[in-house]
């Protein structure tokens, strides 16, 4: 769904509105959602994060998200196994076939591949921009670590953008924003893991050194949620961009293309291992499902309604 101008306009004007009537009235921002008990979702991505790293390293709080939800250690990304590629398809609903994004070097303005769709933002059409079109008054907001990271989405879209500086800072704002704003969708990234992969390779100590330092923070997550009275309506994915061989990532392996999903929360099946397909992109449409949103037609990816069918 790619909106014209003036559509957007009135889109805003009406964002406006509510904006205006939540902070006249005192009440916080609550989204339409077809999950039942569900205002808030919050993707943790962990960059570099395999399979793996999930297995062999020590993750509690993983693990328990496992036990409390649906998961999968063999979904996908999309090739090259890079991240901007990667993190692109997982917000824009799409492969780099579609979407354009074909390496760290793509920019919005500097690209070899043209998006065979275009939408408000001047990219193709993100899940940032499909929540804010669709549902004005939801507040949005992106903590990365990674300032590559920052250039793959609508910039004017989210109330809040930090390019933070490390993964503890990262987690750190992003609690933070929790109490301060209890946004109804967050997205987190971390960059540390893939650091880890290529100073020292994939599989080695300090690799899942890394890993249970993700592991921590994503507990940290948790509890910044539970503070901020959110985690009850709160739906957390868990997922990454890629994998890695050796110090390095970007061909065509298993080890390279397999990544870990893992989805918990109100609604979602406790302890089941799914059995269907994810592939990263599927999890812009699994966020416009659990907000009852209408898909932009420039999408393929399709939500993972097994993770909310019985266990």
């Amino acid at each position: 769904m790619c909106v014209s101008l003036k559509k957007r306009r009135a889109f805003d004007v009406l964002g406006a509105i509510l904006l205006v009537g939540s902070l006249f009235f005192g009440f916080t921002s609550e989204v339409v959602s077809q999950v039942p008990g569900v205002n808030h979702v919050v993707i943790i991505g962990c960059d570099g994060l395999s399979p793996d790293g999930v297995q062999k390293a020590k993750t509690p709080n993983m693990d328990t998200l496992m036990q409390r939800g649906a998961y999968t250690l063999h979904a996908r990304g999309v090739m090259p196994t890079s991240s901007s590629p990667n993190w692109a398809s997982m917000l824009m609903g799409a492969g780099p076939e579609q979407h354009g994004v074909t390496s760290n070097a793509w920019r919005p303005d500097k690209f070899e591949l043209t998006p065979t769709a275009v939408g408000s933002g001047g990219i193709f059409p993100t899940i940032f921009s499909v929540l804010r079109e669709q549902q004005p008054s939801a507040v949005i907001a992106c903590f990365h670590d990674w300032s590559g990271f920052g250039i793959l989405f609508e910039r004017e879209v989210p109330d809040v953008i930090e390019d933070t500086d490390g993964p503890v800072n990262t987690t750190e704002r992003a609690v933070a924003y929790f109490k301060a704003k209890q946004p109804n969708f967050t997205f987190i990234h971390l960059d540390h893991i893939d650091h880890a992969g290529h100073a020292s390779g994939h599989g080695t100590p300090e690799y899942y050194k890394s890993v249970e330092e993700a592991d921590r923070l994503i507990g940290e997550t948790i509890q910044g949620l539970k503070a901020a009275g959110m985690l009850a309506q709160t739906i957390l994915i868990i997922t990454s961009d890629h994998g890695g061989v050796g110090k390095g990532h970007g061909g065509a392996t298993t080890a390279e293309v397999e990544i870990p999903w893992i989805i918990a929360g109100p609604g979602v099946a406790p302890a089941k291992e799914l059995t269907s397909f994810v592939n990263t992109y599927d999890t812009a449409a699994t966020v416009a499902h659990i907000f009852g949103l209408t898909a932009p037609d420039c999408w393929i990816a399709k939500p993972v309604l097994e993770a909310f069918g019985p266990p």
